[in-house]
């Protein structure tokens, strides 16, 4: 590993990689937060994919492209005058600071004295109320842009934070169970708007029950994802090989291969 000379050095040659393209290089000259904006959102998805499959050298290859993008933007602020690099750094580590007193306790004050995760997350969303540029109410700080499965379980997770949670995890399967009944009488209904506005309670009831026993629901789909893609790939594969379409073949023989492929994955 390197020493923290060779990191910073290495950060410095970064930015000075960055200044240089940005003045010789008719692509990076023409850059703006807009034209950036979809680029940053593909590479942050690549880095997570990378990070979902564990592959190391993937990961920090893509690690790479999002810090030059957190990089570009600044250097964008750089040139219109209102922050650059230093300003970003300074921010965050102010904000750092700020949301963790047990370990950065503030002058004359007693040190706080949250010891578990779940009490550091309580301390945190009851700091970020007091900051003056803080957020107003508790859930304006989701954004709106997030994908809905994550914005779901970011915004329970911050309803828990200020203690508007289930007294005993257990009891949220009551409420799966209720949605799911509500959803099967719309569906038997042939009501497609209110069918759909009770999927989406049944949606996030799983994600309250999937947060409340500790499970990612984004990742967790992101497995069956990927599992069946890696077992729909074996069947199509196997149908080809024997020189078969997929179209041609029955669903009982399309079963049989996947189940196939699912004991071959064991």
């Amino acid at each position: 590993m390197h020493t923290r000379e060779e990191k910073l050095e290495a950060f410095g040659r970064l930015l000075d990689v960055l200044d240089e393209l940005r003045e010789k290089c008719p692509w990076d000259r023409k850059q703006t937060n807009e034209s950036l904006r979809p680029n940053t959102i593909e590479e942050t998805y690549e880095l997570c994919d990378a990070l979902v499959r564990g592959d190391k050298a993937e990961t920090c290859k893509e690690l790479g492209d999002v810090l030059l993008h957190v990089c570009f933007y600044a250097k964008i602020g750089q040139e219109t005058g209102d922050f650059d690099i230093a300003d970003v750094c300074h921010r965050l580590c102010d904000k750092l600071i700020f949301r963790h007193p047990h370990v950065f306790p503030p002058l004359d004050e007693p040190k706080s004295n949250a010891k578990t995760s779940e009490e550091v997350c309580e301390q945190w969303e009851q700091l970020k109320q007091k900051e003056k540029d803080g957020n107003k109410s508790v859930l304006s700080g989701v954004p709106r842009a997030l994908p809905a499965l994550i914005k779901a379980y970011r915004i329970q997770d911050k309803a828990r934070n200020v203690g508007f949670d289930w007294e005993e995890r257990g009891q949220v399967w009551d409420k799966v169970k209720e949605e799911i009944a509500e959803f099967e009488a719309e569906v038997e209904g042939m009501d497609a708007d209110r069918a759909e506005s009770e999927f989406g309670d049944v949606l996030f009831s799983l994600v309250n029950a999937a947060r409340l026993y500790g499970i990612n629901p984004d990742n967790a789909l992101e497995r069956t994802n990927s599992k069946f893609i890696r077992r729909f790939n074996y069947l199509e594969d196997h149908t080809l090989k024997a020189g078969r379409k997929l179209t041609d073949m029955t669903l009982a023989e399309m079963d049989a291969i996947w189940e196939e492929a699912k004991k071959y994955e064991k």
